[in-house]
Formats: C-alpha cells, sequence, structure tokens
C-alpha cells in the first residue's frame, strides 16, 4: 500500500542536525526542505546522540504540546474502541499491539508519512527504502523482561519500492515476516534499518517504575543493562539497526507501558555487503 502524499503547502528549511553528543536542529548547510505543516507538529529540536552501548538518539518534548496530546488521545481512543483488535505482538512477549494501517487517518498517521520517515532516516544516517512498520505497543502491568535482541530481521513488502515522496506500508496479501501469501503476488524482501520507540499516553513516570526500554552491550539472555531508557512521554530513543543493536523491553512496569514501535528499512543487498547475510536474525 502506497501512502498518498499530503496536501502540498508552503515549506519550511527545517531538520535535525547531528553533532558530537547532540542534535541540533535549525538553519545549516545541511538543512532539508520540510513542509510548513510538519515543522509545526515538533517540539524541541535538541535530540541528544550517544554512544554507548551502541550508538542511539535519545529526545523529549518530540511533538509540541497540543499536538502531543492528539497523539495521546488517538492511542487512548483506539484502546477504548479497537481493544479486541489489539493482538499478542509474539510469544513469549507481554505486549499487545495493533498496526496504524488498522487504524483509520488521523494524527498517528504522522509516523507513517514521508517527511517523518525521511527526517529520522537522515537523523541514522541511513539510506532508507520508504517502506514503513509502525504499530501501538501496550504493555499490562509486570509484564516480564524481554529479551535481548538486535532487529537486525528481514520485512516484506508489497510492489516495487516507493518513489520519491512516497511511502508503502504492510498490505494483506504479503505477510511481512515471510513473504507474498499468493504465488501471484509481487514483493521485496528489505531489512530493518532503524527501530525507534515513541512513548505516549503513560501514567507520570518515576525512577523505580519500570517498563523501561534496556539496551545492552552484549545480546546473551541474563546480561544487564547497561542503560535504561525511560516511557517517559513524548520522549523517543531510536538507533540504527546493526549486529550490535542489543535491546528489550526491561519489565517490571508499576503501570502500563504505552509506546509507538516503528521501522525503517533498507535492502537486503546493502545489510548483505556490510555485515555478511548471516548476520540477518531470520524469524
Amino acid at each position: 500500500m502506497i501512502m498518498p502524499l499530503p496536501c502540498e503547502r508552503p515549506c519550511n528549511k527545517i531538520a535535525v542536525f547531528v553533532r558530537e553528543g547532540v542534535i541540533v536542529a535549525g538553519e545549516s548547510e545541511r538543512r532539508a526542505a520540510a513542509p510548513q505543516w510538519f515543522a509545526d507538529l515538533l517540539g524541541s529540536r535538541h535530540w541528544i546522540r550517544r554512544t554507548e552501548p551502541f550508538p542511539h538518539v535519545y529526545a523529549r518534548d518530540v511533538f509540541a504540546p497540543e499536538f502531543y496530546r492528539r497523539l495521546a488521545d488517538e492511542f487512548d481512543r483506539a484502546r477504548r474502541e479497537h481493544a479486541d483488535r489489539f493482538a499478542k505482538v509474539a510469544d513469549n512477549y507481554g505486549a499487545s499491539g495493533i498496526r496504524l494501517t488498522e487504524l483509520s487517518n488521523g494524527p498517528l498517521a504522522v509516523f507513517q508519512s514521508r517527511e517523518w520517515h525521511d527526517m529520522i532516516a537522515g537523523v541514522a544516517g541511513v539510506e532508507a527504502t520508504g517502506d514503513v512498520e509502525a504499530s501501538l505497543h501496550s504493555h499490562p502491568v509486570d509484564s516480564p523482561r524481554g529479551w535481548p535482541h538486535n532487529d537486525l530481521a528481514p520485512a516484506w513488502f508489497a510492489g516495487a519500492a516507493p518513489g520519491p515522496g512516497e511511502v508503502r506500508v504492510p498490505e494483506p496479501s504479503v505477510d511481512t515476516k515471510t513473504g507474498p501469501r499468493g504465488t501471484d503476488i509481487v514483493a521485496r524482501e528489505t531489512v530493518r534499518a532503524v527501530t525507534l520507540l515513541f512513548y505516549l499516553a503513560n501514567e507520570p513516570w518515576e525512577p523505580g517504575g519500570g517498563g523501561e526500554t534496556a539496551l545492552f552491550s552484549r545480546g546473551e539472555r541474563g546480561a544487564r543493562p547497561a542503560k535504561l531508557v525511560p516511557p517517559l512521554n513524548n520522549s523517543l530513543v531510536m538507533f540504527e539497526c546493526t549486529p550490535r543493536s542489543w535491546h528489550a523491553f526491561a519489565g517490571a512496569n508499576t503501570a502500563e507501558r504505552n509506546c509507538v514501535v516503528m521501522w525503517l528499512h533498507r535492502p537486503k543487498a546493502d545489510v548483505v555487503r556490510r555485515w555478511g547475510g548471516d548476520r540477518i536474525v531470520q524469524w
């Protein structure tokens, strides 16, 4: 499914720029054109890049307060009106979720926009394909801890690669994990390139509240987290998917932990060339 382009509106020069230790948005030689409607949605333009235990980016106040409230309200509406469609995300994993493609267009559609895709790909320094997976995830109280994984996994999408300004999202004719559901279906195998978690619609978080995203320096089960990212509303953590981008849900949450989880993708050939095909984690 190709997501349509939003209507044309006046453009504003805006981007999020990477520097040592901090990412700053503003006018620069490295600026990128973005529509004014998109620029107006964003909050803080100061995003922090951290190098340990692997490169990742953390940001607070991602969206302007009014738009964040709309996102949180839409999450609550989805939980209320589509509770029966929140399905278990994976075996031995505590979260339930629903893909954004199963919801009607609304403020959450920003996560499937080309503008958001291109900004996140630019921050990550990844040449992404325009293919996007995005879901709402919710962990009930006292969910079990997850296991370290790196998300360097295949993802299949129908049809040809999106053109400039387009985004392709999952559709029923193709299983994102295994490929076409029929012999007459044309599909492409990509690999996850960027993971992003945006936290929203959570109770106020305090230390000891659990539910963080744990980042690890190694991938063994039972490894101790090197860093914990708290689920503060209107914040995000994102990172390039590599053989060492080990992360997991930390568990022990005293309240529901809610977020948008999304992935950008890259051609499989790029991953094979960079790390070897054996580093792709099969489902």
